[in-house]
């Protein structure tokens, strides 16, 4: 089991950036690929980005490629999402998720945080 604490949403005007963390419980995060997801009213959610268990590789979706950054810190059982150059339409509930020994291409996570809101103000 694992649970996960998102945090660091807020509002910020275009073109700034912000921060987010995602804090897992356990002794096991290091087995897990983490991701962040967003989903914006009215649409579908959307994978946006996530990083390996195994050999520290990402995924990005076309959507933020080249302005948000993911990370992790193991020893800290945290991964972050740097955003950068944010836009109006990265406005979204911001969830992170965990996929035990799982490809940064999998769809499938077994465990969600509760969100986090970012809004971004033009």
């Amino acid at each position: 089991q694992v649970q996960l604490v998102e945090s660091g949403g807020g509002l910020v005007q275009a073109g700034g950036s912000l921060r987010l963390s995602c804090a897992a419980s356990g002794r096991t995060f290091s087995r897990y690929t983490m991701a962040w997801f967003r989903q914006a009213p009215g649409k579908e959610r959307e994978k946006i980005t996530a990083i390996s268990w195994s050999d520290g590789n990402t995924y990005y979706a076309d959507s933020v490629k080249g302005r948000f950054t993911i990370s992790r810190d193991n020893a800290k059982n945290t991964v972050y999402l740097q955003m950068s150059t944010l836009k109006p339409e990265d406005t979204a509930v911001y969830y992170c998720a965990a996929s035990e020994y799982s490809t940064i291409w999998s769809a499938k996570y077994d465990y969600w945080g509760q969100g986090t809101q970012v809004t971004v103000s033009s």
